[in-house]
């Protein structure tokens, strides 16, 4: 092989060609992790924030952008911003030559959640404080995604008798119960939920509803010392009927 002059210059050849590229690597390497080239000058929201606190999210973006254009660590810098409350999803592009642009996706509340947390749209549970009044949810870990699709379900057979959702309760036996916004408490059960309430519905403007409304209307004529007849529990779980529970209250 060393007696082979034209091996020998395709050998060192080669070894140029790689001595060259590992030069200019190198090279690469140093300018493109020098601060000064192309440093992040702005941070900018693709829309203004609603719930979204925007200081918090200036003091995140402070303490967490490090680098410059190309070495920035975009998906740190997202999972920093992801613990903000009301942050559900972030998303984070470079913009050449010192940009990045941040586009979030805020929490929607749709029910505060045993107590302690808040529930959005998509039915998961999220922590965040708000003084919106919203309905809520009883429910055991892991129910809430189903609770959020039921509560849609039973507002929308609701609305012809103009009445809401104010508390959602699902036992860990797969029981529901509805607490409305006329004070009644409606028991669905387990079984043929959409059935037992659009029952409900057909059955309450002329009963239920009437009980009601006289109910009402005594409060408003007698003072003091009259007694009203209000309907305060309605269990729809028989097959061809339901049960009612009244209260005796003052006027």
């Amino acid at each position: 092989m060393w007696d082979n002059a034209t091996l020998l210059r395709g050998i060192a050849s080669v070894l140029m060609a790689f001595s060259v590229l590992a030069v200019l690597y190198g090279a690469g390497h140093y300018l493109v992790h020098r601060p000064e080239l192309l440093p992040i000058h702005s941070v900018k929201l693709s829309a203004k924030p609603e719930r979204l606190d925007a200081a918090q999210v200036r003091e995140v973006v402070r303490s967490e952008v490090r680098g410059n254009f190309f070495t920035v660590d975009i998906e740190h810098l997202r999972q920093a911003l992801q613990k903000l409350p009301w942050v559900r999803t972030v998303s984070i592009r470079r913009t050449f030559p010192g940009s990045l642009a941040v586009e979030f996706e805020e929490h929607q509340p749709l029910a505060r959640w045993n107590g302690e947390s808040l529930v959005n749209t998509q039915g998961e549970v999220f922590t965040a404080e708000t003084e919106q009044a919203l309905p809520e949810f009883v429910g055991f870990a892991g129910s809430s995604a189903e609770m959020a699709v039921q509560y849609e379900k039973f507002s929308q057979q609701l609305k012809p008798l103009d009445l809401q959702v104010k508390q959602l309760v699902l036992s860990p036996r797969h029981a529901w119960q509805m607490h409305l916004s006329n004070e009644m408490v409606v028991e669905l059960g387990r079984d043929e939920l959409q059935q037992r309430l659009a029952r409900f519905v057909t059955v309450y403007p002329y009963s239920l509803g009437t009980m009601q409304e006289a109910a009402a209307k005594q409060g408003e004529e007698v003072e003091k010392t009259s007694q009203r007849l209000q309907v305060q529990y309605v269990d729809m779980r028989y097959h061809n009927g339901f049960a009612v529970r009244v209260r005796h209250g003052s006027a």
